[in-house]
């Protein structure tokens, strides 16, 4: 992929949060953003205008397109507009996601495989689609954004998030290895806990089992807590936008030099030194095994 020109780049979960405001910092980098969400003409009819007023008033290009994780035939015809409209699709920016709160035992089973379809499966439904075509044009960018909760600290209450967004991390840096020989580069976007200018927290979702969830009335307080506790740890120029700001560097810098990973925290829980010693332990181990020429994708011509 050639880093001179600008990009094709499908953002998922850009109605709101992390995505929308990816979505828009991409547009005004100059790249062509697929906006994707879903019901686009219906519940999320006014978030799809909005970006496309948007702009449209600066001269940028942004499509707001359907695109249900939990769906593949939705996430096929997603990525068919695209490359049907563009000819190509340069980058996927997984974003969408859903955050649970509450005690881990008040969770049922089919609670915790639902927080696993969106946050895990939603990703290789994404990708089963996509990835035939960039594999076909031999190039191409999965940035992946993560969290600190899968190396740093974090507070309880969060346990069905926490390790759905473990499993996809794995998923993904196995996978990176996977896709490099084809000229497909992985980077991983990592935010800490933002309290304010995302959605977020107010649309966590919870247990039904409010029995079992009663039953732990003994820290129940500390869930009401917690937020406050996290708002009182971050700084003032925390923002959200400067996760959007990292994820357009790292798109617009050229093939062959993105990093793995960038961890943006505010909160300091951690993340950023387990990071590093993570990354280097991982590249060390693959040296030893003779993979190196897996930490980065081939130039392919």
């Amino acid at each position: 992929m050639n880093q001179s020109k600008k990009s094709i780049v499908l953002v998922t979960g850009a109605g709101t949060g992390i995505g929308n405001l990816s979505a828009r910092t991409l547009a005004a980098a100059g790249h062509t953003v697929y906006a994707s969400m879903r019901d686009v003409e219906g519940r999320n009819a006014s978030k799809a205008k909005a970006l496309q007023e948007y702009a449209a008033v600066n001269g940028y290009k942004i499509k707001a397109v359907e695109l249900d994780v939990l769906s593949q035939e939705s996430a096929d015809r997603a990525v068919q507009t695209i490359i049907k409209e563009q000819g190509q699709l340069d980058v996927v920016m997984h974003n969408a996601g859903h955050l649970v709160v509450g005690v881990v035992e008040a969770f049922s089973p089919e609670e915790m495989v639902k927080v696993f379809d969106t946050n895990v499966l939603g990703t290789q439904r994404v990708n089963r689609a996509a990835l035939p075509y960039m594999r076909a044009q031999q190039s191409g960018l999965l940035l992946w954004i993560s969290s600190t909760t899968v190396r740093g600290g974090f507070p309880p209450f969060l346990g069905p998030y926490v390790a759905a967004k473990a499993a996809m991390d794995s998923l993904a840096q196995t996978m990176a290895y996977e896709v490099a020989k084809f000229g497909i580069e992985t980077s991983f976007v990592v935010p800490g806990a933002f309290t304010q200018g995302t959605s977020h927290f107010p649309s966590a979702g919870h247990p039904q089992d409010e029995k079992t969830s009663a039953a732990y009335d003994r820290i129940n307080y500390l869930l009401d807590e917690v937020g406050d506790r996290l708002s009182a740890l971050t700084p003032p120029e925390a923002d959200p936008q400067a996760v959007a700001d990292e994820v357009a560097r790292i798109v617009g810098l050229p093939a062959g030099s993105r990093p793995a990973r960038s961890v943006i925290d505010f909160v300091n829980d951690g993340a950023a030194e387990v990071t590093e010693l993570s990354e280097k332990l991982r590249i060390e181990f693959l040296h030893r095994i003779g993979l190196e020429e897996l930490l980065k994708p081939a130039v392919l011509q």
